[in-house]
């Protein structure tokens, strides 16, 4: 809080406007309308492992920025973070999910873990 109090001043105008600018400046993924949920996945499908990296006993976690269309089908996916090699395979697998179905399209941040040692 202090930290807070001496970014944005003492006033209490000061800190609701440094609320504001903090929550503009957030990533429009961490931003989620209130009583918005994720999509529940119907159908998913696992990536397919690369030998190399498996070989190699290179894992880890890859987050990839999923746009869903209203009727489930994955549009896009962007990776956000991780290993570019397991991102390509997150991603081919991804593509071929099917989300429950909503009202609009939407987006959500999905992790997906390699670990070699399965």
């Amino acid at each position: 809080m202090n930290l807070l109090r001496r970014m944005c001043g003492k006033a209490g105008t000061g800190l609701v406007v440094c609320f504001l600018a903090c929550a503009v400046s957030m990533p429009l993924w961490a931003q989620s309308e209130e009583g918005t949920a994720e999509r529940k996945v119907i159908t998913r499908v696992e990536p397919k492992y690369p030998p190399t990296l498996e070989r190699l006993y290179i894992g880890g976690i890859v987050r990839l920025q999923v746009e869903i269309a209203a009727n489930g089908a994955v549009e896009s996916a962007q990776l956000l973070g991780g290993n570019p090699i397991l991102g390509q395979a997150a991603i081919a697998a991804v593509k071929q999910w099917k989300y429950a179905p909503a009202s609009h399209k939407t987006q959500q941040v999905e992790k997906l873990e390699f670990d070699p040692h399965r």
